[in-house]
């Protein structure tokens, strides 16, 4: 990518997991959890959100890793204690999920003004396209039942409703997250589980088919 393109990527990346984090903190504290706040993390300011391995380790690593063919990156994760909540196993469900949609509505959003707002420059149109990109693609990703992915959450809070030990048993296995996530990037199994959403999506919200490649 020409510089240009990195700033731009950078930039829409960066903003799109703060508000990702963000709604999981107003999700939580609607819920009862006041904690995201007290920690001064339900604010759009990128510093409090920056997280050194997530934010920018992991992204250089996997540029490097893939030659520029995917990048990926993390904010660091709003603290919420789910002890707070009103109902453990729904709420748990409904925190994880404001995440991975807030990306999805953000790539509706941007796909709509893409599509309907005339007289848009490039630059305009590339950061749209970016956006709606990009979004999609971390929405669906954070909905794989990886710890610390979201869609791990998602599934320990099923769990919780068959029997509440499965659940605290995967929510257990967030300390190898970051281990599993790249084991699951380098076995090959991530073209098969995250294109085929991300291209229905961009198909839905675009109506034209973009090729990707991981």
């Amino acid at each position: 990518m020409d510089p240009v393109s990195i700033a731009i990527f950078i930039f829409i990346l960066l903003f799109s997991v703060i508000f990702h984090e963000v709604a999981h903190g107003l999700t939580a504290e609607k819920l009862g959890d006041p904690t995201a706040r007290y920690a001064g993390r339900l604010t759009l300011n990128p510093i409090p959100h920056i997280d050194l391995f997530g934010s920018i380790l992991l992204p250089v690593f996997l540029y490097w890793a893939t030659a520029g063919q995917f990048v990926f990156g993390a904010a660091k994760p709003v603290p919420v204690d789910y002890r707070n909540l009103r109902n453990i196993r729904r709420d748990m469900l409904l925190v994880a999920l404001a995440g991975p949609l807030t990306n999805i509505v953000l790539a509706f959003i941007a796909a709509q003004i893409l599509k309907f707002i005339p007289g848009l420059s490039a630059m305009g149109e590339k950061l749209l396209f970016q956006t709606v990109l990009l979004n999609i693609v971390l929405g669906v990703f954070n909905l794989i039942p990886i710890p610390p992915l979201d869609g791990s959450k998602v599934l320990a809070s099923i769990f919780g409703f068959l029997d509440r030990n499965w659940m605290y048993s995967l929510l257990a296995l967030e300390r190898f997250g970051f281990i599993l996530i790249i084991l699951f990037l380098f076995s090959g199994l991530l073209q098969y589980i995250l294109l085929p959403p991300v291209y229905f999506l961009i198909k839905l919200f675009l109506g034209t088919d973009v090729p990707l490649s991981f």
